[in-house]
């Protein structure tokens, strides 16, 4: 006869983050006690970690920070919604978000080799992928400098946790206009800042399918340079966020806002939970 309860999986689950099998496995060789299942899951779980390697990791959650100066935002994956919404999911993104703060990383190699509790980052997330049971990746990190900066996560779902993050640096204006931009980037996912940051290459590319394009639909020929111009800003309001028309106020770019604001945009980030 098991000698623990429903109650007793609900709270190793809760805890681990591992699944139901592995969790009554756990507690049967543990003979029901709560700390040794748990030893049991993890040094089970050791094992699997590199067959483990070659799984998708596609859901997870993005964790920022934002302080005076500096921004950091990361995003961390694992396999399934039942983890990327469990609390020790959710503190260990947090463990690897304040290590990436102290150690001012801004790529996910300098992340991994980042100290935590007398290991590194990597050993740290090593150890969680062998209790939980799932592949755990940091993919992603941002480090945003700037006079202000304003971070801002996004749930897509009210049952996960933030899966969309952004971070804004700005110059002047206030603390409201650099956290609406932030919003309007969570939702309108704009690629570079500026127009100078797409390459001439993709612009000219842009400008020829334009152009092919108003031919094939019979266009009058002295109307093709307008019809063109209009076409190739309509691929900058798409993918630039200066602009772009801002999301409180359509009649307006966001770089008018910014302007009337006092304010400039000086760089950005955006991550989109697997994308």
């Amino acid at each position: 006869m098991a000698n623990y309860t429903a109650a007793d999986i609900k709270e190793l689950r809760e805890r681990t983050g591992a699944g139901m099998l592995d969790v009554k496995k756990a507690l049967d060789e543990a003979e029901g006690d709560q700390a040794k299942a748990t030893e049991v899951l993890r040094i089970k779980g050791l094992k699997g970690v590199t067959k483990r390697e070659g799984r998708t990791a596609s859901n997870g959650l993005v964790v920022a920070r934002a302080e005076t100066g500096v921004g950091t935002l990361v995003e961390v994956l694992c396999e399934t919604d039942f983890v990327a919404k469990s609390e020790p999911f959710g503190a260990l993104a947090e463990q690897v978000l304040a290590a990436a703060v102290e150690a001012k990383a801004s790529t996910a190699d300098e992340l991994l080799a980042a100290p935590v509790d007398g290991k590194s980052v990597k050993e740290l997330l090593d150890d969680a992928n062998a209790t939980i049971g799932e592949k755990i990746e940091v993919k992603r990190v941002a480090r945003v400098e700037a006079p202000t900066v304003s971070a801002y996560l996004h749930k897509t779902s009210p049952d996960l946790p933030a899966q969309i993050g952004v971070l804004l640096g700005a110059e002047g204006g206030d603390d409201q206009v650099a956290r609406d931009v932030a919003m309007h980037i969570a939702a309108f996912s704009p690629s570079v800042l500026t127009r100078d940051d797409i390459d001439a290459e993709t612009v000219a590319n842009e400008r020829r399918i334009a152009e092919e394009t108003a031919k094939e639909e019979g266009k009058p020929e002295a109307a093709l340079p307008k019809i063109v111009e209009g076409r190739v800003n309509g691929f900058f309001k798409e993918n630039v966020l200066l602009d772009q028309p801002f999301a409180k106020d359509s009649k307006k770019s966001v770089g008018t806002v910014l302007e009337e604001a006092g304010a400039s945009a000086t760089q950005f980030a955006r991550f989109r939970v697997g994308s």
